[in-house]
């Protein structure tokens, strides 16, 4: 759960992991989500964080909840 109290916190994802066990690439991956592969590197490396709707899309993807997929530090 987010609060003020927890702004220090930073989104991370598992999006590498997912990708390993599924054996796709960063490539494979934004072309399945029709996104560019930049916007993937971004995502897995903190610089961006996905809308709602994107972030949605990606759990989907991986068949997964979105809290499998994202979650604070």
């Amino acid at each position: 759960m987010y609060s003020d109290n927890n702004a220090a916190l930073r989104l991370s994802n598992n999006l590498p992991k997912l990708r390993k066990d599924r054996q796709i690439t960063q490539s494979q991956l934004a072309m399945g989500l029709s996104v560019t592969r930049q916007t993937i590197i971004s995502i897995e490396k903190g610089h961006y964080m996905p809308s709602l709707v994107l972030a949605l899309a990606i759990a989907k993807f991986f068949d997964k909840s979105i809290e499998e997929v994202f979650f604070y530090e």
